[in-house]
């Protein structure tokens, strides 16, 4: 059961990412890699949260995993990396998160307790984690493969 939950989500994500694949005018040769990158990157955020790791570690390991593909892909297919990590890595942006918080803090100037300033603050830490897992993880194997070679 639970592999079909993952399946279902890689699917969906990967149709998110086509989405923007095509919003963003990506060659239609390559917009394959793009769906591959989204719905595994997704698939692997998945897995690692189903393994017990929090939001923000699951989510660095997917996108590190979009930001190796995107590199093998960009290789491949003589293109920039940025095509496929872009597109790769929409699916795990944590709109959910940013939405509670914006709706959260509307509500404080009519709020009787503190619960809501904390809850809004929650949601807003954890949207910045999760960005900043989504940034770490697409920069890293970039600073790996591809930083200049010194001169000598």
């Amino acid at each position: 059961m639970i592999f079909f939950v993952i399946f279902l989500d890689a699917f969906w994500s990967g149709i998110a990412a086509l989405g923007f694949a095509i919003l963003f005018n990506v060659p239609r040769r390559v917009l394959y890699a793009c769906v591959l990158c989204g719905a595994l990157g997704h698939a692997m955020r998945e897995v690692a949260i189903q393994v017990g790791l929090p939001l923000p570690t699951a989510t660095l390991v997917g996108s590190s995993v979009v930001g190796f593909m995107a590199i093998f892909l960009a290789r491949y297919h003589k293109m920039p990396s940025s095509i496929f990590a872009i597109t790769g890595a929409i699916p795990m942006v944590p709109g959910v998160f940013a939405f509670r918080t914006m709706i959260y803090i509307l509500q404080i100037p009519e709020a009787d307790n503190s619960d809501i300033l904390l809850i809004a603050a929650r949601n807003g830490v954890m949207t910045g984690l999760v960005l900043a897992a989504i940034a770490i993880g697409i920069a890293a194997p970039r600073l790996i493969f591809l930083r200049p070679k010194p001169v000598v």
